[in-house]
């Protein structure tokens, strides 16, 4: 019934939204407990993830950060910092996450109006590589989210309004599945 209401309000057939497939979920047993992953047996390769994310900011507020002049200081090297931190520690955050050593954790900003249109604020991109048996999709969101949240951290007193969109898995590489990118629908 709501994909016949959907399919009518927007023309999109009964096949909206597509259906993806799915795998198991791999953090509970067959008992439905949660359990860690054992990858011990998984082959060790090389590993990369990409994750992105913006905060939209007041125009006044960009303007700070590209001038320097943040009483708190260099807000987007602080910001680097932070999401470097934040993917190094992803397991003592995240419960079931494996710890990591990462090989390369590289944190880019740019104006979120060169990927969106209109955008005024940051547009913020994590990759993350490690050389192990398990992935890194995790450390990447979490360097996304910690840098976003530090910008908006550091410019509050100008900005409570902020706004931390799209954070998402752009990409990732190797392991038994292979390779993964983000389809923008």
């Amino acid at each position: 019934m709501a994909n016949d209401t959907l399919s009518r309000a927007t023309g999109q057939s009964d096949n909206y939204p597509p259906k993806l497939q799915m795998n198991t979920l791999t953090h509970f047993d067959e008992h439905g407990q949660a359990h860690m992953v054992d990858v011990g047996t998984k082959a060790s390769t090389h590993r990369v993830a990409v994750a992105s994310g913006r905060i939209e900011m007041l125009p006044e507020t960009l303007a700070i950060i590209e001038s320097g002049s943040a009483k708190k200081g260099d807000v987007l090297g602080i910001a680097r910092i932070a999401g470097i931190q934040a993917a190094k520690k992803t397991s003592e955050l995240i419960p079931l996450c494996h710890l990591l050593a990462l090989t390369r954790i590289a944190i880019e900003f740019e104006p979120a109006s060169n990927r969106l249109p209109g955008a005024i604020g940051i547009q913020c991109t994590a990759t993350v590589e490690t050389v192990g048996q398990t992935g890194v999709e995790m450390e990447a969101l979490m360097a996304i989210s910690a840098a976003l949240l530090t910008i908006y951290d550091m410019c509050k007193a100008v900005d409570r309004g902020m706004e931390i969109n799209s954070v998402r898995l752009l990409e990732k590489r190797g392991g038994k599945s292979g390779s993964w990118a983000f389809a923008a629908v």
